[in-house]
């Protein structure tokens, strides 16, 4: 990964802070919808959070088409406010179909806000800026870089004179309509994320959420939007686009989804059914009511991580919520980086006999090799405190679980990015969170702890699936005849026979070259 590669070095050579460009350009403050139950949605939630006695409705989605298909449906549904808050939205299929949607809501009198962070931008992901041009659109980019071209070798210079604030990215996650429904989780918005892209998919997970925990969640958006590190888009480019570039642009979109539409794409057709937003509304897929706890970090979150002022850590009351477990924790992360504190909090349950089972990537499967360097290091002392280690495999024996069509699984390139954790399968945290020191310190973040048995057991199956030896490496010491340091190896199964492997499994001979050179640099604070 260029971003995470350059960051790496350049914390090693250092850099300095400042603003970040666009930090004095003119803007107005604004604020969540104030009365959403004027609205279809707000309407029919606020019914049924009377009826719920205050409590929160929620859903996991599973599935990466479905993720997409609820975005588009939830867009098209919103009849006053969106709010959109991204780590990452790309200029691929799924994300120009979503701004097509946003660009026809804005049409229709909805107010669209949209924040984005610029730390793992490419080419093709400015088009999102072209929207500026309607009325009804803003977009403002987190802590951006001064340079707005994708050239790796300029973006790694700005970097160098810059690491101090550049390293600071807004991680979070977040889909909001009329103030009424949410939509948050671990996935951006991209092909990969949505788990259609043969080339390469991420399985991850959100959580479709209304009542209280809705309207809570448009409060930290308007913390992040209006925070002085949140700069209109227009003072990066010198000003909104032109309505001819939109116009141009707004072709486009509608030829591509024509052409889409022509084609007879499974998900783009199912957008038109309505599903599966129309059966939550309906109540065919009704929701499970519940208390939560929204956690996120202040947007500056490294200041106040420092010291240098007060805010909000969501790593504190996570790392409280797992101390608190009495018998099983499960850990979806798909990096696992856990440091000293990690490490303590890992031995602590052990040593009440807690069952600590884990499930992260594995090299094959990888997509940060800086990542997968730092985790290596944890590994022998994760499994000698009695921690369950399971590394997901990029070809997957069995889909169930997966979030993606058996179909899609047999390409190999699966890869694994959700992070939720289940409390004594009693308790779900589900956010954007991983379990590394970037997540903890670095980036900010969001997430729910959902004090729901039923969430917890269904993420509980699933996890259950996913680390049958069809699917995941189990890895366990072998100890040697001299009584010496003991064999890492990775159990699994292949073609209904147990296998054992004590060479790490990897896409290439090369990849284990790049991630054990990798694995000596002493970057475990900045993954």
């Amino acid at each position: 990964m260029p971003f995470a590669l350059a960051v790496a070095i350049l914390l090693i050579l250092g850099g300095c802070a400042s603003l970040p460009p666009g930090a004095d350009y003119p803007r107005s403050a604004s604020v969540a919808l104030s009365h959403p139950q004027k609205t279809r949605l707000g309407a029919q939630f606020a019914e049924a959070e009377r009826q719920h006695g205050g409590q929160s409705g929620f859903r996991i989605i599973p599935m990466g088409a479905d993720g997409f298909l609820m975005r588009m449906q939830m867009i098209n549904a919103a009849e006053k406010t969106l709010d959109l808050q991204y780590y990452i939205f790309r200029g691929d299929d799924t994300g120009r179909l979503l701004t097509y949607a946003l660009l026809r809501a804005a049409d229709r009198g909805v107010r669209v806000r949209i924040l984005v962070d610029d730390g793992e931008t490419e080419a093709g992901d400015e088009q999102l800026a072209l929207l500026e041009a309607q009325p009804k659109v803003e977009l403002r980019i987190f802590n951006p870089f001064a340079y707005r071209g994708h050239t790796t070798l300029w973006r790694f210079v700005e970097y160098l004179f810059n690491a101090g604030r550049l390293d600071y990215r807004m991680h979070n996650k977040l889909l909001v309509a009329d103030n009424a429904i949410a939509l948050l989780g671990g996935r951006n918005i991209g092909d990969q994320f949505f788990q259609i892209d043969p080339d390469s998919q991420f399985a991850d997970d959100d959580v479709f959420a209304a009542g209280p925990v809705a309207r809570q969640l448009s409060i930290t958006f308007d913390e992040y939007w209006n925070n002085g590190l949140s700069i209109p888009a227009a003072a990066l480019s010198g000003g909104k686009p032109s309505r001819d570039a939109l116009q141009e642009h707004r072709q486009d979109l509608r030829d591509e989804d024509r052409q889409a539409r022509a084609e007879r794409i499974d998900y783009v057709q199912r957008i038109a059914s309505g599903e599966p937003l129309a059966a939550v509304l309906a109540g065919r897929s009704p929701l499970i009511w519940a208390p939560a706890h929204l956690l996120v970090d202040s947007p500056d979150k490294k200041k106040v991580d420092s010291g240098a002022m007060l805010g909000r850590l969501m790593q504190r009351p996570v790392a409280a919520a797992v101390a608190a477990v009495r018998s099983e924790l499960l850990m979806i992360t798909p990096y696992l980086i856990p440091g000293e504190e990690g490490m303590r909090l890992f031995e602590e349950l052990r040593q009440r006999q807690v069952r600590v089972r884990v499930l992260t990537n594995s090299l094959e499967s990888s997509t940060v090799l800086l990542a997968q360097a730092g985790y290596m290091h944890y590994r022998i002392p994760l499994l000698e405190a009695g921690v369950e280690l399971n590394e997901i495999r990029s070809l997957l024996g069995n889909a169930k679980g997966s979030g993606q069509s058996a179909a899609m699984s047999r390409h190999g390139n699966y890869s694994l990015h959700a992070k939720l954790f289940v409390l004594d399968r009693q308790r779900l945290f589900v956010g954007s969170m991983n379990f590394d020191q970037r997540s903890m310190h670095l980036n900010t973040e969001i997430g729910l702890i959902i004090d729901s048995p039923a969430l917890a057991r269904q993420v509980a199956a699933r996890f259950d699936a996913m680390v049958q030896t069809e699917n995941a490496y189990a890895l366990a010491l072998r100890p040697t005849a001299a009584g010496g340091t003991p064999v890492l190896v990775w159990r699994t199964r292949q073609d209904g026979k147990a296998v054992e492997y004590d060479v790490e499994p990897a896409r290439s001979d090369g990849q284990r070259l790049k991630v054990k050179l990798l694995s000596l640099l002493p970057l475990d604070s900045e993954l």
